[in-house]
């Protein structure tokens, strides 16, 4: 990326056309303004990145925060002292639009006391005509509005909003070309998560992500494998591989190449400790990625397999291509091949026409989850579920989702029981937010530990020995 900087035309000068030395021009254009009002003012500007969802929008974010400290914002300690907010929003579900937009209406009042304040709102939400319409009415005060196919964009639109005073939208409705080599923060040194590929293929029919985010599209493999191993230089030794469905990586590239092979690829890599990757749809889990997770040494033993409901009817409703049946197979091969994987998952209770969960139950006893997210079907405007007959009543939905939470937590606390007495690796990730005399990570098979030991690990793989379980974590000490 500093060859590309080295190579910048002057600021002055006409804005290059190619990405991304495009955006760089525009960051240096954003820091020459930013270092001016930060004369008048006579103190830095402060940003402050929000962000709602997933790990890819979390990923996204890291990347809205190293484009916004080059052009020189630094941290500040939360919206109310901010010149910049940016909302990096989430769709999937409605309680999380809701908060961005109770955010918003406490936003205004920041406006009036911060007049220099510039207010942004980026990512899923913003892909849907519904929401666009309602922030133009409701929310005229902010000044920036993207999407998610135009995020790298960020510099370029921030400068026209900064050189002009106006608001500024731009909401593409398709993705164009991968650009890579931007600006990007890690909030730790020695773990990173990486993007192999964008979009979603799927359409299962209560989802919207692939209305927003997009048709699958996967990174080269030779840009993966490089970002990796830039990462490995500045002392990554654990990375997370991203994309909507990891096992569909490679399709439309034009090289002989897919997951497993990729799997295998970074496994090779030099300095590169531990790999972990999400999400895995069951319709395309294939034996030959079983056999690279069984292979590689580095990949952790865990995988994040959402099953959403256990019944057939729902999930053909659903358009998961697959059976309880097939599903559990998948199950069992994943654990003859992986001796002690951690198997983890998704569960949805409440979809059009789901008045029962004894399936869902059934495949939750068998399988033995060591952990799950587990929520309320929510209706998302656009999708083919959303205009199903059959909607459940509310009462019925809660009393089946407290039966799942009544079968699925005991297993995944007998799970962390089984540990106890045992050792194992742990990754210290820092000191605990609940005791400062405990650190916290993760073991191999991605369980939650807090343990006694010494700050000196933090970053490290250390060994640890478990003490006790809480249902969702374990306790240990170093040793």
């Amino acid at each position: 990326m500093n060859d590309i900087y080295n190579n910048l035309t002057s600021i002055y000068g006409e804005a290059p056309v190619k990405e991304p030395a495009r955006q760089l021009y525009f960051i240096e254009k954003c820091r020459n303004i930013i270092e001016n009002e930060e004369k008048r003012l006579g103190r830095k500007l402060k940003k402050c990145v929000c962000t709602f969802g997933c790990q890819m929008n979390a990923h996204d974010s890291e990347k809205i925060e190293g484009m916004l400290g080059e052009m020189g914002y630094i941290d500040s300690k939360g919206e109310e002292d901010a010149d910049f907010i940016i909302y990096n929003t989430c769709c999937v579900r409605e309680n999380a639009e809701n908060k961005v937009y109770g955010n918003l209406g406490m936003l205004k009042h920041y406006k009036k006391t911060n007049p220099n304040l510039k207010i942004a709102l980026c990512g899923c939400m913003m892909q849907q005509e519904s929401v666009i319409k309602t922030v133009k009415e409701k929310y005229s005060y902010v000044d920036l509005v993207f999407g998610t196919h135009n995020l790298y964009k960020l510099p370029e639109l921030l400068y026209n909003c900064l050189s002009t005073g106006e608001s500024n939208i731009e909401i593409l409705s398709a993705h164009g070309d991968i650009v890579e080599d931007l600006p990007s923060v890690r909030h730790f040194k020695y773990k990173a998560s990486v993007n192999i590929m964008y979009g979603c293929d799927n359409f299962c029919s209560y989802c919207i992500v692939p209305y927003v985010r997009g048709r699958e599209r996967s990174r080269r493999p030779e840009d993966i494998i490089n970002e990796i191993k830039a990462l490995v230089d500045d002392g990554v030794v654990e990375v997370s591989l991203l994309g909507q469905n990891v096992n569909s990586y490679g399709k439309g590239l034009d090289c002989d190449i897919n997951f497993a092979k990729l799997l295998r690829m970074v496994n090779d890599i030099p300095g590169i400790l531990r790999i972990r990757f999400m999400t895995s749809h069951p319709k395309d889990l294939s034996d030959e990625l079983i056999y690279a997770m069984r292979d590689c040494d580095k990949v952790c033993p865990h995988i994040h397999l959402p099953f959403q409901a256990g019944n057939d009817n729902i999930l053909k409703r659903m358009n998961r291509k697959y059976t309880k049946e097939q599903y559990i197979a998948l199950t069992e091969k994943l654990k003859k091949e992986v001796p002690g994987i951690a198997i983890t998952t998704d569960i949805m209770v409440g979809f059009p026409g789901e008045y029962d969960v004894e399936d869902t139950l059934d495949i939750i006893r068998r399988v033995r989850f060591a952990g799950a997210f587990t929520f309320i079907y929510s209706k998302r405007t656009g999708t083919p579920a959303a205009v199903m007959e059959d909607q459940v009543d509310p009462d019925i939905v809660k009393k089946n989702f407290n039966s799942v939470l009544e079968t699925l937590n005991p297993i995944i606390y007998e799970i962390n029981k089984e540990k106890i007495g045992k050792t194992y690796k742990a990754m210290a990730e820092g000191v605990s937010d609940h005791d400062p005399e405990l650190l916290t990570g993760r073991l191999e098979d991605n369980t939650l530990i807090h343990f006694k030991g010494s700050k000196e690990s933090i970053g490290k793989i250390t060994d640890v020995k478990i003490t006790d379980c809480k249902t969702f974590y374990v306790l240990g000490e170093e040793i």
